[in-house]
């Protein structure tokens, strides 16, 4: 399964629509408060004029005929911090329709991906068959598009991805969207014309909307959000884990099931918990897993054909429903973003039938939200889609945000 490709291929139809639902703004100079706080380096890797960028996206007809500017491509380089509060060096893609160098600016679109399987599948790396393509593409509709390639990934590579890691991601998404926001007041300063949407799926999902708390919470000055779509992530990480735990979700699906193992071992590094993978898994499964995991390539080994709860230790369920293994457990809640009062127009999509990230996640935070006050939150139901059928309803609802909220 290419979930990449799946959802370049799904989103392309729809996104030609969105260059004709907003109109362009008034241009003016997005000044940071603390110039190069953050941008390190922004390198052009490549200028495309419409024709090229046609060949780019594709070999589809369908897909060259949605072009309609050429675009200029930068690899972002900029500080963050890793998850001990360290400063590191990440990276993104930033992509610039033609229009907009030099002319009256248009929105900026910060595109969060979804699970990747290699490295070379970073947005900065700018590769054929990516979300580089998307990015592309969508610059080429008229917007100025942005995606992280968060930590482990990209200038960042060698160190470990912090997988469904609430702080992790949010952190590096939102460093990397205020070294681009230093690098339009120094250049192009014309191009962007402050708005901003986010969006994403999958992982890409449960990254926007932990990014979304967070500039909400801590920088809600910074930036003219004007709505954000999500779909089909997992929000609701405390009530996920103990459907897996105690066998409530179904999958045999070797591919989801060692994702579901990676969220674990990503929690167990961050955290400091530091168990070995004999504490959570049973034989032959612990050994199957490396000393250390920094991407999901590092568990090629592990294969479970089994509903995943088979493969845990009784004593560390036991631990788990009891209430006793509190370091995991304060970990997992820890990573809850579901319970909160967003203030910015939020649309949920998520597949009624999603057999990866179960449709809980999103109907508990609407719910919550609610119950909270949020009068912003929209959750759209997509029937009977499992997770990569859930791609279509979340790609076409997000162009019918864009024209909601202009």
């Amino acid at each position: 399964m290419n979930k990449q490709r799946l959802f370049f291929r799904s989103w392309l139809p729809m996104l030609v629509m969105a260059c004709y639902l907003m109109a362009c703004g008034d241009g003016n100079d997005p000044k940071p408060t603390e110039p190069d706080q953050y941008l390190v380096q922004a390198e052009t890797i490549k200028t495309l004029t419409k024709e090229e960028v046609a060949k780019a996206v594709g070999s589809n007809p369908l897909y060259q005929a949605l072009v309609r500017y050429g675009v200029t491509t930068y690899r972002i380089t900029y500080k963050t911090k890793d998850t001990d509060g360290k400063e590191i060096q990440a990276s993104g893609a930033l992509v610039i329709p033609t229009l907009a160098q030099g002319a009256s600016g248009v929105p900026m679109i910060s595109y969060q991906h979804g699970t990747l399987s290699s490295e070379s599948q970073a947005p900065s790396n700018f590769g054929s068959g990516t979300d580089s393509q998307l990015t592309t593409l969508m610059a080429s509709l008229g917007y100025v598009a942005v995606a992280p390639d968060y930590i482990g990934y990209g200038a960042s590579k060698d160190l470990a991805h912090t997988y469904e890691h609430r702080q992790g991601l949010s952190q590096a998404s939102l460093d990397f969207l205020r070294a681009a926001k230093e690098y339009f007041a120094k250049n192009n300063t014309t191009a962007w014309d402050k708005r901003l949407y986010l969006t994403g799926y999958s992982e890409g999902g449960y990254a926007t909307m932990s990014l979304l708390k967070k500039i909400e919470e801590e920088a809600s000055g910074e930036f003219t959000l004007r709505a954000v779509s999500v779909g089909s992530g997992a929000y609701n990480k405390t009530a996920f884990m103990k459907s897996i735990i105690n066998e409530t979700t179904t999958t045999k699906t070797a591919g989801y099931n060692r994702l579901y193992a990676w969220v674990l071992l990503t929690y167990n590094r961050i955290y400091g918990l530091n168990r070995p993978a004999s504490y959570y898994f049973k034989e032959p499964y612990a050994s199957q897993i490396p000393a250390t995991v920094k991407h999901v390539s590092d568990l090629g080994q592990l294969t479970i054909n089994t509903n995943i709860t088979n493969t845990f230790t009784d004593a560390f369920k036991k631990a788990v429903n009891d209430g006793t293994e509190t370091g995991f457990l304060n970990a997992v809640k820890d990573n809850d973003v579901y319970d909160w009062k967003p203030k910015t127009p939020l649309w949920l999509y998520h597949g009624t039938a999603d057999d990866l990230v179960p449709f809980f996640n999103s109907q508990s935070a609407a719910e919550a939200m609610a119950a909270r006050g949020a009068t912003t939150v929209r959750l759209f139901p997509i029937p009977n889609a499992n997770h990569e059928g859930g791609v279509v309803g979340y790609a076409s609802g997000t162009i019918s945000l864009l024209s909601t909220f202009p």
